[in-house]
């Protein structure tokens, strides 16, 4: 069986208007010969992270339930034929979320270190879930669009309207 030499890349975020209040996520996915497909969604009443939690779910939901992925002037390429997938988020809290705390809220009954319940816990379920049905993920911090600009663009200076 031949196997994909590049991997799956998923690009997330989500973003809410207030905190709590309406919000939405998105997701990106780009299999290794470039093909791209785009997803997103919302809530009327949610928070950042549970977007930010939500769009990388429904990325890897895809991917999961996916058989194949489509391939630009070939045959589909079986799942099962990637090696790695790996997801770009802004997002330090689904990062360390999923591959760190992950284990000792599950291992204290999905209480944090205080002896409080975890925050959004049925996300980190979900995602738990659908992280086991797939092949390796490599999980990637990028910076947000909105700290990309801020750090790439002179503030203006105080005499400009």
């Amino acid at each position: 069986m031949v196997k994909a030499s590049y991997p799956v890349m998923v690009f997330t975020d989500g973003a809410c208007s207030g905190n709590p209040g309406p919000g939405g996520w998105g997701a990106i996915i780009v299999t290794p010969d470039g093909q791209v497909r785009e997803m997103g969604g919302g809530a009327s009443a949610t928070t950042n992270n549970q977007m930010e939690l939500m769009g990388t779910i429904r990325a890897l939901e895809y991917l999961a339930g996916a058989k194949t992925v489509e391939r630009q002037g070939g045959s589909p390429l079986p799942l099962n034929n990637i090696e790695i997938i790996e997801v770009y988020t802004d997002s330090v809290y689904v990062i360390k979320g999923i591959t760190q705390w992950i284990w000792g809220w599950r291992k204290n009954g999905w209480k944090s270190q205080e002896g409080k319940d975890v925050l959004n816990q049925e996300y980190w379920k979900q995602l738990s879930g659908v992280v086991a049905k797939l092949p390796k993920i490599e999980w990637k911090w990028s910076p947000s669009v909105s700290s990309a600009h801020r750090t790439s663009t002179p503030a203006p200076s105080s005499g400009m309207a």
